[in-house]
């Protein structure tokens, strides 16, 4: 079983470094402000997420599960809350430049 486990948390976690690198891309090539922080904000919270997933089965205990969780989850809700500020700011005013 733990041969198992660790192949799990193997692919999980090079899933998550996979799209983090996805999004890094995205951010150098797409066209438009609006389109690079879309691609930027979904790929960060679903690579953290994968990276977490394959992080919880060696956290050692719930505690430090659910320690990995929440910081996945104020992840989420920072990136989403600074999305929003940023794509109001850019329709307001436009794109720098």
């Amino acid at each position: 079983m733990s041969t198992l486990l660790t192949l799990f948390s193997g692919l999980a976690i090079a899933a998550g470094v996979v799209f983090f690198i996805a999004g890094s891309v995205a951010l150098l090539r797409f066209p438009d402000p609006l389109s690079r922080l879309h691609a930027l904000t979904k790929a960060d919270s679903l690579g953290l997420g994968l990276i977490v997933l394959g992080l919880l089965p060696w956290a050692g205990g719930w505690l430090p599960a659910l320690k990995l969780i929440l910081v996945w989850v104020l992840v989420l809700l920072a990136g989403a809350t600074a999305t929003q500020l940023i794509a109001e700011r850019l329709r307001r005013e436009g794109p720098p430049r």
